[in-house]
């Protein structure tokens, strides 16, 4: 059994004061990414970052592991100033990172260039870390060779063989499924709560609601555009934890909670700056029209709590976030308390067929999310009805970062052909009005 540790027993690994990162944009104008983030990591917990998209969490990594200066403020290590990547602590991404040409041993031992280890010991540890990650056996094979599990599980052995003070973590169970992303996580916990692992602390960016309650000690909310502390709240369940077990729910759905009313917040506030630009989640139109469906029908009949949602076989945390602010901002459902129901135009939407569904589509799309109809006025006003996509991206880049532009476009691109409001010819990076475009 884990003991949760005194908080105000234990050393602060990690602490961020008043850190705030803005990068430059086309304009010259700076774009705030992370404002006013106080932050503590402690000796012996886990500590986790749930945000959406724009929230800067993957940024707020960066600058823990010294990869990255904040722009004011200060990152303070063991209690010493980062400014640089530092022995002791190690990271995890969400790719394998691994280099194909190297065999399992060799990508483990690469963790320990370095450090200097003479030869017999670098080993000595490689395998140590390969066998307590579980894959013992396996250190003489390529990368090619393994399941995704498998090496998700090389990263982890690379992590740990430097015998790391922190742990970062950026969303490293994501691009896995289901089931090997359960096994993982649960074996790392297994790991951790044995005390088998030679970290002494993890921070652990994650969308995914059900992973941060089942693993983190404490949890810190960001809101999103610029990145802020919007809340922190403990975990106070022993390990090994049960998701059947109604404390657990209950702080799942208070999570939901959170993160539905920040986005729809941030929506209200958007539209009532009048704003051209606002990040679109990664969600495409099978995925849009399978939750309408599902919220209109039995048992729901119109509304349905996300977690609820959530625990369906086909969806997931992440899915089901960015469909829920994307019905919010195209104005077929509401969100509300970790809750999501159907409007009027919803409700005709699941019971359309094919072409209504996307002539209403189309008329929501141009009328909610302007840059769509930025694009369609440019192309209409153009002779010839084309425009580069160049154009469009630096629009976006002057008002997001660059990750949030890349994203925010290529949700535009898919959500504008499905609506046959402009096509996209992705060899020549060109959008276009064709004939049969109405």
């Amino acid at each position: 059994m884990n003991t949760p540790m005194g908080a105000q027993e234990k050393e602060i690994v990690l602490e961020m004061r008043k850190v705030c990162k803005a990068f430059p944009r086309p304009s010259g104008s700076p774009l705030t990414v992370l404002d006013n983030i106080d932050l503590c990591l402690r000796e012996g917990e886990i500590l986790g970052l749930l945000g959406r998209s724009g929230s800067g969490k993957s940024t707020l990594l960066r600058t823990a592991a010294g990869l990255m200066p904040p722009t004011s403020g200060e990152v303070l290590y063991r209690g010493r100033p980062l400014t640089a990547p530092s022995e002791g602590i190690a990271l995890v991404f969400q790719t394998f990172a691994l280099l194909p040409w190297l065999t399992v041993l060799e990508n483990v031992e690469l963790g320990l260039d370095a450090l200097g280890l003479p030869r017999e010991e670098a080993r000595r540890r490689a395998m140590s870390a390969i066998d307590v990650i579980g894959l013992d056996g396996f250190q003489s094979a390529y990368p090619r060779e393994l399941s995704g599990g498998m090496r998700q599980r090389v990263g982890f052995a690379r992590a740990m063989v430097i015998r790391p003070t922190m742990l970062l973590m950026d969303e490293p169970f994501s691009s896995l499924d289901v089931l090997t992303a359960e096994t993982l996580r649960t074996d790392f916990l297994d790991l951790w709560v044995e005390r088998q692992l030679p970290t002494r602390s993890v921070l652990l960016v994650t969308h995914n609601i059900d992973e941060a309650v089942l693993m983190c000690d404490r949890i810190l909310v960001l809101s999103s555009n610029p990145g802020r502390i919007s809340a922190e709240i403990p975990v106070p369940l022993a390990h090994p934890r049960n998701r059947g077990d109604q404390e657990f729910h209950n702080l799942v759905d208070e999570f939901y909670s959170i993160l539905t009313s920040r986005a729809a917040e941030s929506v209200t506030a958007h539209q009532a700056q009048g704003s051209p630009v606002q990040v679109l989640p990664p969600v495409g139109l099978l995925l849009i029209g399978a939750v309408i469906e599902a919220v209109s029908r039995a048992p729901f009949d119109g509304q349905a709590d996300l977690a609820d949602l959530a625990r369906l076989p086909a969806f997931g945390t992440r899915e089901l976030l960015g469909v829920a602010d994307a019905l919010h901002i195209l104005e077929f459902a509401e969100l509300r308390e970790g809750a999501i129901r159907l409007t009027a135009a919803g409700r005709v939407f699941a019971q359309s067929d094919g072409e209504e569904r996307k002539k209403l589509f189309r008329e929501h799309l141009l009328r909610f999310v302007p840059f769509v109809a930025h694009i369609r006025h440019v192309l209409d006003e153009r002779d010839p009805h084309s425009a580069p996509r160049v154009r469009f991206e630096l629009e976006l880049e002057d008002h997001l970062s660059e990750t949030d532009a890349e994203m925010t476009l290529q949700t535009v691109i898919g959500w504008g052909r499905y609506a046959e409001i402009f096509s996209y010819d992705d060899a020549e990076r060109v959008f276009r009005i064709e004939h049969s475009t109405g």
